[in-house]
């Protein structure tokens, strides 16, 4: 499908920081672009704004002067609906509430020709929902931009029951010769980057509820051994906390209530007390300039001299040759890692060929999901994404653990290069539990044909910056070892939250890649 030819008009109704964010790469990219705003004097505020961008991207060398003055030229501020009857594509960035989007659209119908497309930028509520009662709603669909708009590569074309296959289809051949990368998808709860993403916040939320750790070891862990750009809470706190529950709350009342969404207390703690994050100066963690908490971190230990490896690992496989290359002696006893191996549950938790056995005769087990405490003396080792370049480590020693177990596992790491923190023995610990969520997550999306595998792979890459696509990190890893965690998740934590995707079921079973579903 092609896209809309340079001389359509685009029309933008919003003109805060998404719709101007909009509005300027509709008009960078060629098109004569008018910007419209029901608050006085938003629209020319808007321009202004995009004005003064444009001037700094000359300044930077990243656009002519030339072609700052033309785009300049093709963008104007209107003031009333009507000046958008002649556009062929009009985005809407209003308030996030279903009434008025509605309302609005209803009157964009009575101004634009039929032929017009009329996109919506929301980012949870139904496109359905939201052309429901128009006479044509087959020209309604999602146009999902990411903040800030100008920046971010992703663009969500979300389809609504209703929608045209060919309107989506030239909503995203347009979002392409935009310079940007759409993903296609069924206009459902959360789309694809929201809804999958919900388990990156929820998990570190069920660490904290559960006492497992604070704020900032949650965070640190997920961006040094979980290769996350940013933690769960520092995000949550730049997004605003308002902002995400009210994501979270929205994903979760439009799956009726399904528990893998549900909010939590601590988090509508924080929203209540007003503390809402950056912009208010206090959320997770205070920005009035005192110190920030520090993360569990574990002092310094001796390393031991010799240990062996009895298999077991597929995440933290690599961490093997880093430990050898530290000195200490791996004798192996493996045949790889054992997210390689078709099927689930090859290594059971304290069987005595598993893990890492350390001098004092505990054990260094990978998690897959039960607690440390359930092997005796034994540290859980959580997982990390990338094992030649992580900066640290999550061990949570078991009830019965010995001192001198957990001093040689510390140790151990710590010769290897890595920071080590030590955390409460939750299942599943912090990354692990995180993985499995949104490979699950992932796999679902695919399993009901809301999105097709590429596309989630490519939205979670693109729109949250995660350091690969979950299903390319399932299958990494093995399918059957992220369903283990979660069936074992799902026993320590019965209610729903963890149960596990049949379809991903089905893969652990057969070796079927995820990407290949």
């Amino acid at each position: 499908m092609a896209e809309l030819p340079r001389s359509t008009p685009v029309g933008v109704v919003g003109a805060g920081t998404m719709g101007a964010g909009i509005a300027q790469v509709a008009v960078v990219a060629g098109h004569r672009v008018r910007l419209y705003d029901a608050l006085d004097g938003a629209a020319a505020r808007g321009v202004a704004q995009i004005h003064a961008r444009l001037d700094r991207l000359v300044e930077k060398e990243r656009m002519t002067a030339a072609a700052a003055a033309d785009a300049k030229a093709r963008l104007e501020a209107v003031d009333a609906l009507d000046a958008l009857a002649t556009c062929g594509l009009v985005v809407e960035a209003i308030v996030e509430q279903l009434p008025a989007k509605r309302e609005l659209f209803a009157a964009l119908e009575k101004v634009c020709a039929d032929t017009a497309i009329l996109a919506t930028n929301t980012s949870t509520l139904s496109v359905t929902a939201i052309a429901s009662g128009l006479q044509h709603p087959g020209r309604v669909t999602g146009m999902h931009f990411f903040n800030p708009a100008p920046l971010m590569a992703l663009v969500e074309v979300p389809a609504g029951a209703t929608t045209d296959p060919e309107v989506a289809a030239t909503v995203a051949a347009t979002a392409t010769a935009w310079g940007k990368t759409p993903v296609r998808c069924a206009s459902t709860p959360g789309f694809v980057a929201n809804r999958v993403a919900r388990p990156f916040y929820g998990e570190a939320m069920e660490v904290l509820e559960q006492g497992g750790a604070d704020c900032a070891t949650i965070d640190v862990v997920l961006r040094e051994a979980g290769g996350f750009p940013m933690g769960a809470f520092e995000l949550a706190d730049l997004v605003g906390n308002d902002v995400n529950l009210a994501v979270g709350r929205s994903v979760w009342e439009q799956t009726f209530g399904d528990p893998r969404y549900a909010p939590f207390v601590a988090q509508q703690q924080v929203v209540d007390a007003g503390w809402l994050g950056r912009k208010t100066g206090r959320g997770w963690y205070a920005y009035d300039g005192s110190e920030r908490p520090r993360p569990q971190t574990a002092e310094a230990r001796p390393a031991p001299e010799r240990v062996t490896y009895h298999g077991g690992f597929a995440a933290c496989y690599g961490l093997l040759d880093r430990i050898a290359d530290s000195g200490v002696s791996v004798e192996r006893y493996d045949t790889g890692p054992a997210g390689t191996r078709a099927g689930s549950g090859e290594f059971e938790p304290g069987e005595s060929a598993y893990g890492i056995e350390l001098p004092s005769g505990g054990l260094v087990l990978e998690t897959l999901g039960e607690p440390a405490t359930v092997d005796g003396d034994a540290v859980a080792l959580d997982w990390v994404e990338d094992a030649a370049t992580a900066s640290r480590v999550c061990l949570a020693p078991s009830d019965t653990c010995e001192a001198a177990t957990l001093d040689e596992a510390v140790g151990m790491f710590q010769a290897a290069g890595l920071t080590v923190s030590v955390i409460d023995d939750v299942p599943a610990l912090i990354v692990a539990r995180t993985i499995s969520m949104l490979v699950n997550e992932a796999v679902d999306l695919v399993a009901r044909r809301e999105a097709a595998a590429e596309d989630v792979d490519t939205a979670m890459r693109l729109g949250t910056g995660y350091p690969q696509g979950p299903l390319a990190w399932g299958d990494r890893i093995g399918p059957g070892v992220v369903a283990e965690v979660l069936t074992t998740l799902a026993r320590a934590c019965p209610g729903g939250r963890y149960r596990p995707s049949p379809l991903l079921v089905r893969a652990a079973h057969t070796g079927r890649p995820l990407r290949a579903l």
